[in-house]
């Protein structure tokens, strides 16, 4: 009677016991607050082996976070290379937490989610709306003045809305949203950056307000313009006058002093890759990279990555790189040159007039001499932009191998 006592006893201890919280598998719509406008963006769940796989969507953008984990009542979701997290609770349905900056926890933002729901600010639909489709000439003013040129270029069918700003240092890669009650709204979460565009039409004429992350602001405006221009993304970063080289000794993931002077690199052409695992734009270039390096390595190319990274912490930033390594598959080395700030960046390599942005690519050709510096990068994001810059390192780089 006892053991009978017992046993019952022990099967209605585990009759109470809570079931293991699970995250649903299917689409979300996750919704990231930016400074007090919604930031959203939709991602799949699924379910490999044993492992929870998350593929976020931007446009035609697909971003594999292999890195999730259920604990107790909470999800964590790595986000690829980056330094960052989506930490939430689970309730059924719905996802409550906190999108986390490991570097910056200053720099977190409100998380949540819907199972089920799979749009971005509204429901697609083909009723007639303003028509956002097209080139504009645009500028963003900061808070302090400072005005930055750019160009606009959109897709649209019916209200849903695709496309991306390019600026002198990147573009904003891709941008998904709609046309809501005439006015102009795009979002893009790359796993490190939380944007948001809201803006109007007037005749051929756009004005609105960029919201990046927790803190940052600008207004944007331009005009319909199928000729707009950037600058010559070519001339914006050079040697000053007196250099035709550049040279450095930093250290390699190891600690090992390299130079372009290196005898792996003498009689090649080089590329130098200034990057951060931090920067999305630097992400799209690696992914350009790779491949490319894969395939024209045997003509006598060598690519060496200028990491400056978050931390001015040697093993932190060594170990982001070397996330990134593994992550991307990257074949070339990487050296650690700095921190991100462009200031800073701009004295480790004195040669230059400044470190403007990141990324920046500097081809140096056979003979040791800088050939071609390109500031920033226009992603796959930016359509033709994207394939005119891979025709113009292509270029490039062939004119370097011709010569003697």
């Amino acid at each position: 009677m006892r053991r009978l006592i017992a046993l019952l006893f022990v099967l209605s201890l585990l009759s109470c016991k809570e079931k293991p919280v699970e995250l649903k598998t299917g689409t979300w719509r996750g919704v990231i607050d930016c400074q007090g406008h919604d930031l959203p963006f939709t991602f799949d769940v699924s379910k490999r082996n044993d492992s929870l796989l998350v593929v976020i969507h931007n446009g035609e953008e697909r971003i594999l976070l292999d890195e999730v984990s259920v604990f107790g009542d909470s999800v964590k979701m790595v986000m690829h290379v980056f330094d960052a997290e989506l930490r939430a609770k689970i309730s059924g349905d719905k996802l409550s937490g906190t999108f986390v900056k490991n570097y910056a926890r200053q720099a977190n933002q409100p998380f949540s989610a819907t199972f089920g729901e799979d749009f971005r600010f509204a429901k697609n639909t083909s009723e007639k709306t303003i028509d956002y489709a097209g080139k504009y000439q645009v500028e963003f003013k900061t808070p302090k003045g400072k005005i930055i040129p750019s160009v606009g270029v959109f897709q649209q069918e019916g209200n849903h809305l695709t496309g991306s700003f390019l600026t002198t240092t990147g573009d904003y890669r891709y941008l998904e949203g709609n046309v809501v009650e005439g006015k102009l709204m795009l979002s893009a979460f790359d796993g490190n950056h939380a944007y948001v565009f809201i803006g109007t039409k007037a005749g051929d004429s756009i004005k609105g307000d960029y919201y990046a992350g927790k803190l940052s602001y600008e207004t944007f405006k331009g005009v319909k313009n199928e000729k707009a221009t950037m600058p010559d993304a070519e001339a914006l970063t050079y040697l000053k006058e007196g250099y035709d080289n550049i040279d450095f000794k930093f250290p390699d993931l190891n600690h090992n002093l390299i130079s372009p002077s290196d005898e792996k690199y003498k009689g090649k052409v080089l590329v130098l890759q200034i990057f951060g695992t931090w920067c999305p734009n630097c992400v799209d270039e690696t992914k350009f990279l790779v491949p490319w390096y894969n395939e024209n390595h045997q003509r006598g190319v060598e690519i060496l990555g200028l990491a400056y990274e978050r931390k001015d912490d040697f093993a932190y930033a060594s170990e982001r790189v070397k996330k990134a390594i593994e992550k991307l598959k990257i074949p070339y080395d990487f050296v650690i040159a700095g921190t991100n700030d462009t200031e800073k960046a701009s004295q480790t390599l004195p040669m230059l007039n400044k470190v403007m942005g990141f990324p920046t690519t500097i081809i140096i050709g056979k003979d040791g001499k800088v050939k071609n510096i390109h500031t920033g990068f226009e992603g796959p994001g930016t359509g033709i932009y994207y394939e005119q810059y891979k025709e113009r390192f292509n270029q490039v780089i062939n004119a370097c191998l011709a010569e003697k």
